[in-house]
């Protein structure tokens, strides 16, 4: 890490565009997410270019991974590590580099910080502090894999990586099955397979998924189905490369039959008003309590 005098110089402060060089300017002090491409090197924002040249402070998980990002643009600024391993000792420096007045980037491996990531107790920290925290948005696997998977997205929830031991994986799928809304996890290539035998059997083998790999890599590829034959196709399937699992909300159920309704309104208007056989019958069967206690009345009356 760097210490607190230590500048990035005019020539670190600018990036390169069509083999151009631009000039970026000092930014104001705060700590900056910044997203950053999950594959193609092109997908990068301007303004995040001109923070990640711009910033006092760079830190990134691996410095290895951001050097290819910065060299691809021409970005001289030093990255610093900050991750899991070393969080209890750079964190603070950071804290106390945004303390001093000094601008701070950070960025994941790939997509947008503190999904999935440790930077989320840097921020939590930073907030708590008094600092300001401005995210710079951009690339995001989980956005990329639901736009992609066909599936509805007008409300989403992302649960992240499920648990590796069966067991656990089953109950975290069971806390999700009824959440009104299209599911995202990442998962990785070798347990992709028994997460969709899992799903299939948890949450219902009809329900519609994809499986979304090496997003926009190479060798993208969005597989959609249902969850029983996604299970079948990846079960001796040996896949690599980072993946998304997008899996459809619950479908809606069948409505009942109609004799089957005519039933239960009878057992339930033996021993209780039509009013409260109704509304117990809408209960059960999802149907308008309104039109429940009309076909009562039918019934009464012969009809």
């Amino acid at each position: 890490m760097a210490d607190d005098s230590e500048q990035p110089t005019d020539a670190a402060r600018s990036y390169r565009l069509n083999n151009v060089a631009v000039p970026a300017r000092p930014i104001e002090p705060a700590l900056y997410l910044v997203a950053t491409p999950i594959g193609n090197l092109g997908d990068i924002t301007l303004r995040a270019l001109e923070t990640l040249a711009g910033a006092d402070v760079l830190a990134c998980e691996d410095t290895r991974v951001t050097r290819v990002l910065l060299d691809r643009y021409g970005i001289r600024n030093k990255p610093y590590a900050y991750h899991e391993h070393n969080a209890a000792e750079a964190g603070p420096r950071l804290l106390a580099a945004l303390g001093g007045g000094r601008s701070v980037a950070l960025v994941s491996d790939a997509g947008t910080p503190l999904v999935s990531d440790p930077g989320y107790r840097l921020a939590q920290l930073a907030i708590e502090a008094g600092h300001r925290v401005v995210p710079i948005p951009g690339a995001s696997a989980p956005l990329a894999a639901l736009v992609g998977s066909g599936l509805p997205n007008d409300a989403f929830l992302f649960a992240g990586f499920l648990p590796s031991k069966d067991k656990a994986r089953r109950d975290r799928l069971a806390e999700l099955l009824d959440a009104p809304a299209t599911l995202i996890f990442f998962e990785s290539p070798h347990r992709i397979g028994a997460t969709l035998v899992a799903a299939a059997e948890v949450l219902g083998g009809e329900r519609p998924a994809a499986v979304c790999r090496e997003l926009t890599k190479t060798f993208e590829e969005f597989n959609r189905g249902t969850l029983s034959s996604l299970a079948e196709d990846y079960a001796d399937r040996a896949v690599k490369g980072e993946i998304v699992l997008v899996v459809g909300p619950p479908l809606p159920a069948a409505a009942p039959e109609a004799a089957d309704v005519d039933a239960l309104l009878m057992s339930l208007v033996a021993d209780r008003p039509a009013g409260k056989a109704a509304t117990e019958a809408a209960r059960i069967t999802g149907l308008p309590r309104k039109d429940l206690y009309q076909r009562l009345l039918d019934m009464k009356d012969g009809r």
